[in-house]
């Protein structure tokens, strides 16, 4: 009898050991982790401060609206690069983010084979190429094909830079929904292809979002494709096939001239384009918390109702 009762004892005290243990190796991977998102947010706050810092002051409903002046005038603004930038964007989205979330589907569901393995090799590897690379093959293919500078170039070189992205967070992101959900549906007489367009990529929408999100944020501060694609123009948006100004390619001009005006309105067009992508971000995020809080409110009255 005391045996017994000296070995529960022991087996207590063993237990809160190893709680201890447990929580104490718990709040030092807790600081550690805290720690390097300190780390991480000092460089990137010290940034976004020096932008706003120096480029506020330029900001103006003329700023934001009017074309360029006169080179070291301090005079008009980036309307035309606002107009191209959001252009451009849509574009290059309407091109890159259909064909990587199709190749991130196949990935997922049906790449379990050589040609996925060999296609998941060639995606990592496109990811980790040179903007500039990607630019000149657009000059290749397009431009010098053409005659001359186009936005359908510049959508083209930015959407190469795009899909590999979207199809990596697609591919990961329906990876993770459980095997039970397939299962379930496939159980019920469904067939594969339906299984993955009404239940799997539902239940990984946000994940993908969250990836398409990024690659428009990765493209939208891209210098060097536009560079080589769609030159710069100082006027307004004239058509798909003509030359146009986006904010990366403005700010880069503008960093060249040394004038204190130009300096200033530069850095006032980077304010401008890190609230747009901030904005895309936001509101993308907002637009679909919302209409999933709407369904879910719908479910529950729908479901009193009855």
């Amino acid at each position: 009898m005391m045996a017994s009762t000296q070995k529960r004892a022991e087996y207590r005290l063993l237990f809160k050991q190893n709680v201890k243990r447990r929580l104490l190796i718990n709040k030092i991977a807790l600081g550690a982790v805290f720690c390097c998102v300190v780390l991480a947010l000092i460089p990137l706050v010290s940034i976004l401060f020096e932008v706003f810092e120096n480029g506020l002051s330029a900001l103006s409903v003329e700023f934001l609206t009017q074309p360029p002046g006169a080179i070291g005038s301090g005079e008009g603004g980036i309307g035309p690069a606002i107009q191209g930038t959001m252009i451009i964007i849509g574009m290059s989205s309407l091109i890159g983010v259909p064909i990587g979330i199709m190749s991130g589907i196949y990935l997922a569901e049906f790449g379990d084979n050589r040609l996925g393995r060999t296609i998941r090799f060639f995606n990592d590897v496109f990811m980790e190429f040179p903007s500039i690379v990607l630019g000149i093959f657009a000059f290749l293919t397009i431009v010098l094909l053409l005659g001359h500078f186009t936005l359908w170039a510049g959508a083209f070189a930015l959407s190469l830079i795009m899909f590999p992205i979207v199809a990596r967070t697609t591919e990961e992101s329906l990876k993770l929904v459980p095997l039970t959900y397939r299962e379930a549906g496939l159980a019920i007489g469904l067939k594969k292809w339906v299984v993955t367009v009404r239940i799997v990529l539902s239940a990984a929408k946000s994940g993908m979002i969250t990836g398409i999100l990024l690659a428009v944020a990765r493209i939208g501060g891209e210098t060097a494709p536009l560079i080589m694609t769609v030159l710069g123009s100082s006027q307004f948006f004239a058509g798909l096939d003509s030359p146009m100004d986006a904010l990366p390619l403005r700010i880069w001009r503008l960093s060249l001239l040394p004038y204190d005006s130009a300096q200033a309105q530069g850095w006032g067009a980077a304010v401008v384009l890190i609230i747009i992508i901030l904005a895309v971000n936001m509101g993308v995020r907002y637009y679909f918390a919302t209409r999933k809080r709407k369904g879910l409110l719908s479910k529950l009255l729908g479901g009193y109702r009855k």
